[in-house]
């Protein structure tokens, strides 16, 4: 069936705008040969989308002809505002950004464990205010949140939880209170995590893989044919749940310890760490981390000869090399787990561990799960770590900003014209 003028001129204009956004700025002559669309078409969308102030002349481009040099055209960044928020038990950090996602400003605050549900709420809706003010946004047209536990497929809202702080829930409400213009959504955090890696971090080539996260807590993020998928109730890859070996009980409904989350949570890679004779460094703020650093830059050092190899005796790798192996034991049981059932491929290890671990953890993994399946899987560490749940947040309120903003309820953008049929 053809498509009615007005349709055909939603999806040309949405595609241009999406390759703006993808491309930079571009001549109508740039357009013209990326969308296959004719010259006259070409000129009433860019004509069409600058009278709306979606899109300028923000240069000129010396092409080989005669005349005057070319107009290039670029998306109005300033057009909308958005903000990202990475919510954690003990804190939160925020973006924001323009319609475009360059961030503008960011900031991040500390939340006590012993701090009341009203202040903290106040402290981290504060934190918004006080960054979008610093990023000269009068108002931001979307949040995306990313936050630990269950978020709802069908409602969007964080589904009962008595691991989660109370003030995570009524973060999202005061929110959507004190910036009653703005779309705001949240998604797990893990979730935002794996959108981010695939999108500009280590799945980059990948339609299916999965993220294991490794941090405070352990989760996985399962995306299959470029998709990600929720699960029934919106908890797919609460890996730390998983029964596993190596224990002292089974996890409840309630409680992940016992589960996976046993073995690899932070709390558990320190105490391996101090097994193994590598005690935490004082004044880390995260002690995992500083573990996992600290034991990958002794092994990198002996191996590679690199600062302080000489100075270290034979015997200095051993309890570095020991913890890396005894953890990658461990991680390789969540990984295991995962590919017997999906057989994804690839596993990126993400979050602030597997980032410290690097490619020292993620080969060690990699060499066990070779020989635990006779599923091909890549072992990948994370290239964006702990940032991944920050840049996750950010992607998904850009598109949801560009969608709306665009050309809101139209088809995905393909090459239309008028009265024709778009497809074959």
């Amino acid at each position: 069936m053809p498509a009615s003028p007005s349709t055909a001129r939603a999806i040309n204009d949405r595609l241009a705008l999406r390759l703006l956004q993808q491309e930079g700025p571009l001549t109508a002559g740039q357009l013209k040969q990326l969308t296959g669309l004719s010259r006259p078409t070409v000129a009433d969308l860019v004509e069409r989308l600058t009278a709306a102030g979606l899109i300028a002349v923000v240069g000129e481009a010396g092409e080989q002809r005669r005349g005057p040099n070319a107009k290039v055209y670029g998306i109005v960044a300033d057009r909308a505002h958005l903000a990202a928020l990475d919510v954690r038990t003990e804190g939160v950090a925020v973006a924001v950004a323009d319609l475009v996602g360059r961030v503008l400003a960011e900031a991040s605050v500390p939340i006590g464990g012993d701090t009341g549900t009203g202040p903290a709420v106040e402290q981290a809706v504060t934190l918004v205010e006080r960054v979008a003010k610093e990023a000269g946004a009068d108002r931001l047209h979307t949040v995306g949140i990313g936050a630990p536990g269950l978020i709802d497929p069908s409602s969007g809202e964080f589904r009962d939880s008595t691991g989660l702080p109370e003030w995570h829930r009524r973060l999202v409400a005061t929110l959507q209170e004190r910036l009653p213009e703005a779309r705001v959504s949240v998604e797990n955090e893990t979730n935002l995590a794996a959108l981010a890696e695939q999108r500009d971090g280590a799945a980059r080539d990948r339609d299916t893989f999965v993220l294991l996260w490794l941090g405070h807590g352990t989760g996985a993020a399962v995306v299959l044919d470029g998709a990600l998928r929720r699960g029934a109730s919106g908890g797919t890859g609460e890996i730390g749940f998983l029964p596993v070996p190596g224990t002292t009980a089974l996890p409840s409904a309630t409680d992940c310890e016992g589960g996976f989350h046993s073995l690899a949570s932070s709390a558990a890679v320190v105490s391996l760490a101090a097994e193994c004779g590598i005690p935490a460094t004082p004044g880390e703020q995260t002690p995992a981390v500083g573990v996992v650093r600290a034991a990958v830059a002794v092994v990198r050092a002996a191996v590679g000869g690199g600062p302080g190899a000489e100075a270290s005796p034979p015997t200095a790798p051993v309890p570095a090399a020991r913890f890396l192996d005894a953890l990658a034991d461990r991680v390789a049981v969540g990984v295991a787990s995962v590919v017997a059932i999906l057989d994804p491929g690839c596993v990126v290890l993400g979050g602030e561990v597997g980032q410290a671990g690097g490619e020292e953890l993620a080969s060690r993994v990699r060499d066990r799960i070779a020989r635990m399946t006779p599923l091909p899987t890549e072992v990948r560490a994370t290239t964006l770590g702990g940032g991944a749940v920050l840049r996750g947040a950010l992607l998904t309120a850009r598109d949801r900003a560009q969608e709306e903003l665009f050309t809101p309820g139209e088809p995905p953008p393909q090459p239309c014209r008028a009265g024709r049929p778009s497809g074959p």
